[in-house]
Order: C-alpha cells, then structure tokens, then sequence
C-alpha cells in the first residue's frame, strides 16, 4: 500500500502529513483522520493503510505541527503505564495550546488540501479520529456540513463539548466509547442530545474497553475493541461515500 509524506499549506505555514492510498491509478473517497494525543507513529500509519486498503484516501495531519515535524514527542515502541505520564508532561501543553480556532483553521487546509489530491475523486469526503482526534472529527464534520458525509469518533472526549455541534451535524455519526469513559446513563444523555438534533448515528459503548483501545502500542489495547471500530467504520464509509 503505497504511502507518501505531504506537506499541507495553512493559515500557520506547512504541516507535515502521510497519506495512504490503494495503488491502482484510479480516484478514490477521500478519509481525514485524526490521530490520537500521541500522534503520528508506526500504530496510525498501519491503521491509515488498513483503511486505505479498503479503497480510501486517507489523509493523516500531525495535529501539533506548530510544534515541529511529527513525532513532536519522542515515543517508545510500547506506551506502557510506566512511561505515560512522563509523556503527557510533554503532550498536554501541546494539546492546550490546540485552540478551537487553530482546530478549525487546519480543518479548513486538511479538507481543502485533501480534496485537490489527483487520487482523491469528487464528492463528500469521511473524517474519523481517535482519543482528541474524535473530538476534533467531530469539530470537523460540524464545520463544513455540505463537504463531509460521515464522521466517527474513537474512545474520544465527545461528550464533553459536543452537544453544541450536533445541531450542525448532516453527516452521519458513528460513536465508539470505551467502556472505562462512558458510563450507560450518560450514554442516554449523550443520545438523547443525538436524537434531539435529528443527527443520524449510531453510539455505543464497547464491551470489555478501556480509553485508548483502538491503539496496539498502548495497555489500552483490546483485539475486540480494534475489531468492533473497523466492523462499524467500513460500513459507515462505504455506505455515505458510495464505494461498497
């Protein structure tokens, strides 16, 4: 599957980026992911590929390019417990400084840029993300209704501001929680705002998850878990992108 490192003109310069494509010299749907608060890393590059391999652009920002080329923090091959703090010392001024206006600004760049690729066809594009990255999938999709058909959010922080977007939702909606994160009563609040705002989706918790559990190279990971997030991506792409 091939792979290429891109570099994305925004309103704050280059930011650095991969993109993963099915080698086949056709167009493809185009997919914006957003990575996890550990960012671009082996993990996100072999989940880029899995996804393009089903037919699909995918477009992966580092999120804190502000900062420098990704990795901005130097990673281990495991992100164990015993390392993770240490790791978010350096990670959550990177994220704070992540503002609502920086993350639409970059929205704007990633979709624009995304949508000009040669192996990218027209029509609605899918943004999906992971951790901080379902929150700013969500932001995304809220941002440009007519562009983006369908969003998905993984073990990401949704509930926290997002019942403020879901009135400016059209795309689809895929919600994956981690168990450890969502408790059943507030997943009823969570839906009951979805239902409320007349958003198409689907939101469950799944089953035996602890935040983080899409990633391999973390504890947080469950096989189960990573299985259940593609048994619910790939129809939602194929359905809303027209690419079954």
């Amino acid at each position: 599957m091939p792979t290429k490192t891109l570099q994305i003109p925004t309103a704050y310069g280059q930011g650095d980026a991969f993109a993963a494509f099915p080698d086949r010299g056709e167009r493809h749907p185009g997919v914006l992911m957003y990575a996890d608060g550990f960012g671009i890393r082996p993990v996100l590059r072999e989940m880029a590929r899995e996804l393009a391999g089903h037919g699909y652009y995918v477009l992966v920002p580092n999120l804190f390019y502000r900062h420098g080329p990704a990795p901005v923090v130097e990673l281990p091959e495991h992100i164990g417990e015993e390392v993770r703090p240490a790791i978010f010392a350096q990670l959550m001024p990177l994220i704070e400084a992540h503002t609502a206006e920086r993350v639409l600004s970059d929205a704007d760049a990633y979709l624009r840029f995304l949508t000009v690729q040669p192996e990218v066809g027209a029509g609605p594009v899918a943004v999906t993300g992971y951790c901080i990255g379902g929150l700013l999938a969500m932001r995304t999709a809220a941002a440009h209704p007519g562009q983006v058909a369908a969003v998905a959010a993984f073990h990401g922080p949704v509930g926290v501001d997002g019942h403020d977007l879901f009135s400016k939702l059209t795309a689809q909606v895929h919600l994956g929680h981690a168990e450890g994160d969502m408790t059943p009563e507030a997943l009823g609040e969570l839906n009951q705002a979805l239902d409320a705002a007349g958003v198409r989706y689907t939101s469950e918790i799944y089953p035996g998850t602890i935040h983080g559990f899409t990633m391999s190279d973390t504890d947080a990971f469950s096989a189960s878990g990573l299985k259940r997030h593609w048994d619910q991506l790939l129809p939602l792409l194929d359905r809303t992108l027209g690419n079954s």
